[in-house]
């Protein structure tokens, strides 16, 4: 990834969600709330949302694009500039470098690709390499003489497994199915609800 300002996860959604297209502050905070899109994997409160808007804006990463009007306050729109659009893209394509970061940063990913109907698979398969040495590093270190030390290594074996299943799982071929494409079991549904309707 090209060197570009230091950014908070926080940031880089608000900036991956604005590039999508201009929206206002409130629009973001709904999406990371704890029943949005979003918040159900990670959630930034709203307080969060405007400082990160704030300092994507003094990065020259976003710009004031309009003020919505309508009833209620006033909004103002932000839209990505070119240069937050290229690392909004570079993070999206970016694999985790730690597997404690699968949970929050990875997934955060994963669901703003599917948002944008992007296929995840290359990014997962990149994820899946950059985490195997990590993998193998984990699995060859011996427990210290310390109690809490084979403990905690039996920790980091059996998250590092259970994160390389999990990436194995969704790298398999029927896991990403474009919304446009329908769901598998669609047609069966379908089938039974007619079935019903007879």
């Amino acid at each position: 990834m090209t060197a570009g300002p230091s950014l908070s996860l926080a940031e880089r959604t608000v900036l991956a969600l604005l590039s999508e297209r201009p929206a206002h502050g409130f629009a973001i905070a709904r999406l990371t709330a704890p029943g949005g899109d979003l918040g159900r994997i990670w959630q930034i409160p709203r307080p969060v949302i405007y400082r990160s808007i704030t300092r994507l804006l003094e990065a020259g990463l976003l710009t004031q694009d309009a003020v919505e009007s309508g009833r209620g306050p006033q909004r103002t729109l932000y839209a990505v500039t070119p240069e937050g659009r290229r690392l909004a893209g570079e993070w999206l394509d970016t694999p985790v470098e730690h597997v404690r970061d699968v949970r929050s940063q990875l997934l955060v990913k994963l669901a703003l690709l599917d948002r944008a109907g992007r296929d995840p698979t290359d990014l997962l398969r990149r994820q899946r390499a950059t985490l195997e040495p990590i993998a193998r590093a984990v699995q060859a270190e011996r427990p210290g003489r310390d109690g809490f030390d084979a403990t905690l290594l039996a920790w980091r074996r059996a998250t590092t497994a259970a994160t390389l299943s999990f990436l194995d799982d969704v790298i398999g071929p029927a896991q990403f199915v474009h919304p446009d494409q329908g769901d598998p079991g669609e047609d069966e549904r379908t089938a039974q609800e007619l079935d019903r309707g007879r």
